[in-house]
């Protein structure tokens, strides 16, 4: 792969897989010829640094082919939900300014509809992944491959990933890490690794298992930099319980990042196929992106052993703290404590210093320059920072008399259901767009499996009444308009919604019912 990934492809034999999914294999002599072709068909098409290249594809191998070849090229990558309805995704791409898009078939309808809203401003340079003959209005992946030249190619130079994080004004932003920022030399990428292996505690020529979408930010660092360790990548596109177990074993997966639902869901397999389960070449399992009930967590540690790594950390600011199994057993409400090169202040409403044990608004400054700024947004930027290098993920907590970190609360109104971040701002503005909807809110309740689930409070438009038959409706309008994970799974009616005279809403009002009822803090 270009300069890093040629570097491993020359200590291992001709027949070492690097990627497995579903349909086959790739091998490192394969994937470095691959990425090659890529980076030299595409320049050849017109994609210069510091251009964007947006991807909707679900974990399979090409996606890793791409993003070899952004990170060497110069270019954004643009990983897309592979769930957004053709809205999102015109928005996203016209705001990354994506001069080339790739799509897996299944998603061509939505990308084609999202490319007809944006008409001249489309992105020039159109490829289907794996069409099967339904996509002459794009250019197919392996025909955009077999243009390429081989060779390695020339003035290399280090692109990387953006990702999109829905905000709590609505539309998502974009994340521009200063890290993988063009023009920075890709042999940079090998000390990235080597550093996040030793943090981490990830092994070299590893197995990596990837279950969750390689769209989410947490999946490409836990999966990229093991691969850039010499490790093998097994991927599936859909997470399902009994094959992971069979994967694990299967592959000798040494390390593996999940998910609080996932866990769930692990720990319901029958009993019969848990005690069939080995899983003694698993080295670490990483888990964080939501809250993890004590009682799963405890099970799992009973299931698997002291593997269990909890992290603390965001898209924007990467992971900032970490706690084993054994610390979590004696430290079990806390994150861990922040890295070796990671500040952690707690701020006051005021701005002043929180003691140890008072929760205040979590800032962080990285001592290895870290950071990170939203893409066309100053004015948003400058609101997650205290000052220059120190920013908040917009988190509650305190740190302890032992130096711990706990959260005490999480991002104000964000909703993480099965650690997929769903921010209400998003939704709410969807249906107040609806003619029969006069005021809405929506939050997060708990969800036994899920962790949380989507709710909306809606006061009804007169002279329309508050059914069943609205609430399915307004259900149906938010699919239509936003990918299904976002719409409410339920929603309340009421006569009014409780708003102070300035118009704030007192969200807490309607929340809290749920989780004093289910004996749960938020």
């Amino acid at each position: 792969m270009a300069e890093t990934i040629a570097a491993v492809a020359a200590r291992k034999p001709d027949d070492a897989p690097a990627l497995i999914d579903e349909r086959g294999t790739t091998t490192w002599r394969e994937l470095d010829e691959r990425v090659n072709r890529l980076i030299n068909a595409l320049r050849a098409a017109g994609l210069a640094t510091g251009d964007t290249v947006a991807v909707m594809s679900g974990n399979r191998r090409e996606s890793y082919e791409l993003l070899g070849a952004a990170g060497h090229a110069g270019w954004t990558q643009v990983p897309v939900n592979w769930h957004w309805v053709a809205d999102e995704l015109a928005y996203v791409l016209d705001n990354s300014d994506a001069r080339a898009l790739f799509v897996e078939a299944p998603y061509l309808d939505v990308a084609r509809d999202a490319l007809t809203r944006l008409g001249g401003a489309a992105p020039p340079i159109l490829v289907a992944i794996d069409p099967g003959g339904d996509a002459d209005d794009f250019l197919e992946y392996e025909d955009l491959l077999a243009s390429g030249s081989p060779d390695e190619p020339p003035d290399q130079t280090m692109g990387g990933p953006m990702f999109y994080t829905s905000g709590t004004t609505g539309r998502p932003k974009g994340v521009r890490s200063n890290v993988l920022a063009p023009g920075t030399p890709p042999s940079v990428l090998p000390f990235m690794a080597e550093a996040f292996g030793q943090q981490l505690g990830a092994p070299t020529d590893g197995v990596t298992l990837l279950c969750g979408p390689l769209y989410h930010s947490a999946q490409w660092a836990f999966s990229v930099y093991p691969m850039l360790l010499g490790g093998m990548i097994v991927m599936r596109h859909r997470f399902n319980p009994e094959e992971v177990l069979d994967l694990i074993d299967e592959y000798q997966v040494t390390n593996v990042h999940l998910v609080p639902t996932q866990f769930v869901r692990l720990l319901r397999v029958d009993d019969e196929r848990r005690r069939a389960f080995s899983g003694e070449t698993l080295h670490v399992v990483w888990h964080g992106a939501a809250p993890c009930s004590p009682e799963v967590k405890r099970r799992m540690i009973e299931w698997w052993g002291p593997k269990l790594v909890e992290y603390y950390g965001g898209t924007e600011g990467a992971i900032m703290s970490t706690i084993t199994s054994e610390e979590w057993l004696t430290h079990p409400d806390s994150v861990g404590k922040p890295w070796s090169t990671v500040e952690v202040f707690v701020r006051n409403e005021d701005g002043t210093p929180a003691p140890p044990g008072e929760p205040g608004t979590l800032y962080v400054r990285n001592l290895l320059g870290v950071d990170f700024q939203y893409h066309k947004d100053p004015e948003k930027t400058a609101g997650a920072h205290l000052e220059a290098g120190v920013f908040t993920l917009g988190d509650i907590g305190y740190l302890d008399e032992e130096g711990y970190l706990h959260l005490s609360d999480r991002r104000i109104d964000m909703i993480i259901s099965g650690g997929v971040n769903i921010y209400p701002a998003e939704i709410e503005g969807v249906l107040a767009a609806h003619p029969k909807v006069r005021d809405v809110a929506v939050f997060g309740i708990p969800d036994e499996e899920f962790g949380e689930q989507v709710k909306a409070a809606i006061a009804v438009e007169a002279p329309h009444e508050p059914t069943d038959e609205l609430a399915a409706e307004l259900v149906a309008y938010c699919r239509a308009h936003l990918a299904g994970y976002k719409a409410p799974r339920s929603i309340d009616f009421h006569d009014e919604l409780p708003r102070q005279p300035t118009g704030k809403l007192y969200k807490r009002l309607l929340r809290d019912q749920y989780w004093d009822a289910a004996g749960r803090q938020i």
